[in-house]
């Protein structure tokens, strides 16, 4: 059978649902409003089933449309990666890679891996992408980026292998009230206080955080502003203990004394959007990410100083 839709049509109905409308739709596909109702409607009539219904002044998908904007999504990536693949597998060396890496990865140690990447391939530009939780996950789902590293769930569709575990620390200032209860803390104890929490780089910022424990928050955008904050005594957090070694040395922070709760930990992921047509220069950085990571975790001493603090 021979399809009766185009990918140029599909693309246009994926874009419909997912820029949520039909004038979003054709500006972000740079085309008339006309031509993306055009092709929606073309849809409908080949394939004899409405994939929209008019719910008050907004059109909705239906139970139908529902099935087919979820293959018609992957249809429309498998192309775009296909097509990445191709352009990868044609040009050899890529001339620009992009990465998104969660912040919770030491900056210190994705640095040191770029540098030696660098010696390599001299010619590649490289674009780092500093992300926080769904910031990550956004990036990776669009085909943006052509590796990241993630931390804990993992996007649909995506898979990865574990390249560090991470533990972070609740703590405080050593003049934080907090600290000078002068006994074994709840998490209850913590509600009272302001807690210190980095923002969801994503623009949907859907994602649950199990960090939340208290509805007093400043929240910031960058780590050193968080830990700045913290040694000024303006709150608490849970910090990796990468981001606090000399905080913690130095005495300006100290862990909080709690009952449960006083350690959270994780993994970061090493992820491809595409395994399979990720290019050289690609899957040699990840190789070299891996390769690092696994060195730091044999290695004595402390780690360097983060150049971002």
């Amino acid at each position: 059978m021979q399809p009766r839709i185009s990918l140029d049509q599909w693309r246009a109905f994926v874009a419909v649902v997912d820029a949520g409308g039909f004038a979003q739709a054709a500006a972000a596909l740079n085309k008339s409003q006309s031509t993306i109702s055009y092709a929606v409607r073309q849809i409908e009539e080949q394939l004899g089933l409405p994939v929209f219904q008019i719910e008050g002044r907004k059109a909705s998908l239906t139970r139908d449309g529902r099935i087919l904007y979820r293959r018609g999504k992957a249809l429309v990536d498998e192309a775009v990666r296909l097509e990445r693949a191709a352009y990868n597998l044609a040009k050899g060396r890529e001339q620009m890679l992009s990465l998104a890496v969660e912040a919770l990865f030491p900056t210190w140690l994705m640095l040191q891996c770029l540098d030696r990447f660098g010696e390599l391939y001299p010619e590649t530009r490289i674009e780092l992408y500093e992300t926080v939780m769904g910031g990550t996950d956004e990036l990776l789902q669009a085909g943006a980026v052509d590796l990241a590293i993630c931390a804990d769930n993992l996007p649909a569709g995506h898979t990865g292998d574990v390249v560090m575990r991470y533990r972070a620390i609740c703590a405080a200032a050593p003049g934080h009230p907090l600290h000078q209860q002068q006994r074994p803390l709840a998490i209850q104890d913590l509600k009272g206080h302001r807690h210190l929490v980095i923002r969801d780089s994503g623009s949907k910022r859907v994602r649950p955080s199990v960090w939340d424990v208290t509805e007093r928050r400043l929240t910031v955008s960058h780590k050193a502003t968080s830990i700045h904050a913290a040694r000024m005594g303006l709150g608490f957090a849970w910090y990796p203990e990468d981001w606090i070694r000399d905080e913690l040395r130095s005495g300006e922070l100290k862990p909080l004394p709690l009952q449960n709760g006083a350690e959270r930990s994780g993994a970061l992921y090493l992820v491809y959007p595409d395994p399979d047509g990720a290019g050289p220069g690609a899957l040699e950085l990840g190789r070299i990410i891996r390769e690092e990571a696994e060195r730091m975790r044999f290695a004595d001493g402390p780690a360097p100083p983060d150049p971002h603090r």
